[in-house]
């Protein structure tokens, strides 16, 4: 195994630049940094929901997300490096699909919330769909595994899945979007008449 980081500080990106895994150097703000940042964000985001529910499935399932995030991340970082694969996307369709066939049909939008832990899940599907942005992004610039897109595109949806099960868990209704409440006047203040 490769050298184990013993200084968490290095100095080297004190002028803006860093260090990408083929040891060339790179700005801090370059379309490649900003993918592999914005996925980091995202596992660190499924870090939160993990530490929000007590599922141990569910958890499981989550932690090799997590797994699988960190190859990608080290897939950005490394130019022409290939860690995501066609299977990985199919392994989250799979799971998708059983999670789905236990949850109610949706027949409204529905607003981000439904408990503590789906709402943080929530929120790292927002996240999910920041990075697949990122990554379309730097595929107009530099090339980029096809699949690592299609994986982020699978992940948000499973993403959305779970915050509903998560929301089903905690015994939580969910809130469907009314697309009348623009008629309805402005919000009331709690107590007001």
């Amino acid at each position: 195994m490769g050298h184990r980081l013993s200084r968490i500080y290095t100095r080297t990106g004190d002028d803006g630049s860093t260090g990408l895994g083929d040891g060339s150097r790179i700005a801090k703000d370059a379309l490649r940094v900003e993918a592999y940042g914005t996925v980091d964000e995202l596992n660190s985001a499924l870090g939160v929901v993990i530490a929000e529910t007590s599922d141990s499935s569910l958890n499981t399932l989550m932690i090799s997300i997590q797994h699988q995030l960190f190859d990608l991340g080290g897939e950005l970082c490394i130019p022409d490096a290939l860690m995501i694969t066609g299977e990985d996307t199919d392994g989250l369709e799979q799971v998708l699909d059983e999670i789905n066939a236990d949850l109610p049909a949706l027949k409204e939008f529905i607003l981000p919330g439904g408990g503590k832990a789906a709402a943080h899940c929530h929120l790292a599907r927002t996240i999910c769909r920041r990075a697949e942005r990122r990554l379309v992004t730097l595929a107009h610039q530099d090339s980029i595994n096809p699949l690592a897109v299609r994986y982020l595109n699978r992940l948000s949806d499973l993403l959305f899945v779970v915050a509903r099960k998560l929301s089903q868990i905690a015994a939580v209704e969910e809130q469907l979007w009314d697309n009348k409440h623009r008629h309805a006047g402005p919000p009331k203040t709690p107590g007001s008449n």
